[in-house]
């Protein structure tokens, strides 16, 4: 089937109480990985690339890779750009054929963040595109985005009503104790506030800073309105650490097969965890 609007996955993900992956992919075979996953476990999908990805790969390459495997598959499949700050790559990027954008302007104040996504809101809904935007700051780096923990905002649950009423957003990641990365220590999720935002926001909410929260956790937030969950240090750790053992055991490899095959199989193993994790195992 062709690549979705994620819209109607995350809507059905909210009212089912379950979440959907959106795995960054940065190669090929990264990409064939979270697809085989989603295809063996009948997952809905979310691939993401960021802003880096886009310029090193390009957004054409990109949709086109995204886009035949989707039509090769009989699970539900979106293509989503994370974080971009800047309006031309969104068109770019939607213009080669994404289903999803993420306009980030959570760094500029109240106001320029909502007349920002509202500029994104207003192509995007011409042709059928999901637009998801940020309030208050997810700490750690993400690509070239680096917010210092001092800096990393919690969303405020009467602002985040304001902002989706204001903007028409189809989704919103609320800053709500997450960071991007490895965590160094136990993540300081604040639960309460996830529950409160959820109650006055009707949206699905997206959690950023998806790799390494503990298990109890990932599903404490899907059971309080996450309905998506972006995972991306912690793929590219295993991919790249799969083709590591590959060279220590044989320093003289030259063969991509040899070393893209297990670093392929090895982040499919880890896509399926996670999609275990969001509980959308047969939710295609």
């Amino acid at each position: 089937m062709a690549l979705i609007s994620s819209t109607k996955l995350l809507q059905a993900a909210r009212a089912g109480g379950y979440c959907i992956g959106a795995f960054n992919v940065h190669t090929l075979e990264m990409l064939q990985a979270v697809v085989e996953a989603a295809e063996e476990t009948k997952s809905p999908l979310i691939i993401q690339s960021t802003v880096g990805t886009v310029k090193h790969l390009g957004a054409d390459y990109i949709a086109a890779a995204a886009t035949i495997a989707s039509n090769r598959s009989q699970v539900p499949i979106a293509l989503h750009l994370d974080h971009c700050s800047d309006f031309n790559i969104i068109m770019q990027c939607i213009r080669a054929g994404y289903t999803s954008v993420m306009i980030d302007a959570s760094h500029h104040p109240f106001d320029e963040n909502v007349a920002a996504t509202r500029k994104v809101v207003e192509a995007a809904d011409a042709v059928g595109v999901n637009v998801e935007a940020e309030l208050g700051r997810v700490g750690g780096v993400e690509d070239d985005i680096a917010v210092d923990d001092r800096d990393a905002l919690l969303a405020d649950p009467e602002e985040c009503a304001r902002f989706v009423e204001l903007t028409g957003v189809h989704t919103l990641a609320p800053a709500i104790g997450t960071a991007h990365g490895i965590y160094q220590g136990d993540p300081n999720i604040d639960f309460d506030r996830i529950g409160r935002i959820a109650s006055k926001v009707s949206i699905p909410l997206v959690l950023h800073g998806g790799s390494g929260i503990p298990e109890d956790q990932v599903k404490r937030c899907v059971g309080l309105g996450m309905s998506k969950m972006n995972v991306a240090t912690e793929l590219r750790i295993v991919f790249s650490d799969a083709i590591k053992q590959v060279f220590a055991a044989n320093p003289g490899e030259n063969d991509p097969r040899k070393y893209m095959v297990p670093a392929k199989q090895a982040l499919k193993a880890a896509a399926i965890e996670k999609m275990r994790l969001c509980g959308s195992i047969g939710k295609a």
